[in-house]
């Protein structure tokens, strides 16, 4: 049950209550031989009653008015005095109540009515059911604010385990991003530098190998590009989350076309009819398609379809059976990595082998509607 429901239902017990209350006056005058005082005591037992629940009443109009009604009344007018002194010992003011009790049984010993607290049928309630109301009153309220300050607690520890755990987050990609830099950050700046000085030897070498030179050079520039972003992203705690330099297949497709495979481009659709965050995974599941086959084909003829249009993003990369690499041993995360993004977005990703040995890669990713593009959900 929740806290709301919890509320709602403690109200309805309390109008319960204090309904009960209110019938139980009227019944205690009624089978007094005092009837004429029937009407009174009603009437003033549901005005009682209504101040009981009327919430910005409770204190202190709602109190002095049952105190003040059962000092004039007597015991018909008890049990809401009882409730009256229980809420107000629950909200931590029992000496209050033990106040309102004493004067509440002191000013009615000027009564001489049928109805008295002092008559020989209610002399131990008198007592009893006032002290009991206080008492019980205090243990309910002291338990309840004791349990509110242990939720309390356990919402501080919450909340100071989740900052230590972003602080370790931060700490760690900290860690991540130097180790980058240490191990990545160097021998990127040496190939660039070494292949920018053979790049400007490039009149004195074959045309073949000068233009491997020329994509080698550009290839280490925009690596080291993508590793200064990725070690600010890493290392800003206030925007975990990068945003890469958006580049076409058609670059793509052209570098590997240059480095030496047989890649063939079948592109339907406009790339900006498609989501920002379509066209980086269509860019990275080609990249990841075109690496494998480099590794695993060597030399195989690539297929390469991309529909930009909606209302769906298709991506599909087939390559025919080649020659295995040996000197190169896949990981199999970047599969494991393109199927998360394409998850992430709602589509599938599916790869595997085509028959006949050939490979395929194929994703479905659907466009987002206009009220999912306004941050609501359909």
């Amino acid at each position: 049950m929740s806290r709301t429901e919890g509320r709602r239902w403690a109200s309805y017990g309390r109008v319960a209550l204090v309904t009960l209350c209110v019938l139980a006056a009227a019944f205690n005058t009624a089978v007094l031989d005092s009837r004429a005082f029937l009407a009174p005591v009603t009437a003033t037992a549901v005005v009682c009653g209504a101040a009981l629940l009327v919430p910005r009443w409770r204190w202190p109009v709602a109190p002095l008015l049952v105190t003040a009604a059962t000092a004039w009344w007597g015991w018909p007018l008890l049990p809401l005095l009882v409730l009256a002194l229980f809420s107000l010992a629950v909200d931590g003011r029992a000496r209050i109540a033990a106040c309102c009790a004493v004067a509440a049984v002191s000013l009615n010993l000027l009564s001489y009515r049928a109805t008295s607290l002092w008559t020989a049928q209610s002399y131990a309630s008198t007592l009893l059911l006032p002290s009991l109301a206080v008492v019980i009153g205090m243990w309910l309220g002291g338990r309840r604010r004791l349990v509110e300050a242990m939720a309390a607690d356990v919402e501080h520890l919450r909340v100071e385990a989740r900052l230590r755990e972003e602080a370790a987050r931060s700490a760690e990609r900290s860690r991540i991003a130097a180790e980058m830099h240490d191990v990545l950050a160097h021998r990127l700046s040496l190939i660039a530098l070494h292949s920018g000085v053979l790049v400007t030897r490039s009149a004195s070498l074959p045309s073949p190998v000068a233009e491997r030179l020329g994509l080698l050079r550009a290839t280490s520039v925009e690596a080291l590009a993508d590793l200064r972003d990725v070690l600010g992203a890493l290392r800003e705690t206030d925007a975990p989350v990068l945003t890469p330099v958006i580049r076409e297949v058609d670059e793509l497709v052209e570098d590997a076309r240059a480095a030496g495979q047989h890649v063939e481009l079948i592109s339907t659709g406009r790339p900006g009819e498609a989501p920002t965050t379509h066209r980086l995974a269509v860019y990275r599941l080609v990249q990841e398609a075109l690496t494998n086959a480099r590794k695993h084909a060597a030399g195989a003829q690539v297929t390469v379809r991309v529909g930009y249009g909606p209302p769906v993003t298709l991506v599909e990369v087939t390559n025919t059976p080649g020659t295995p690499r040996t000197d190169t041993a896949g990981s199999g995360y970047g599969l494991i990595g393109l199927r998360e993004r394409v998850t992430a977005l709602g589509g599938t990703l599916s790869a595997g082998p085509a028959g006949a040995g050939a490979w395929r890669l194929a994703a479905r990713i659907p466009h987002p509607t206009e009220t999912e593009q306004n941050g609501t959900r359909t």
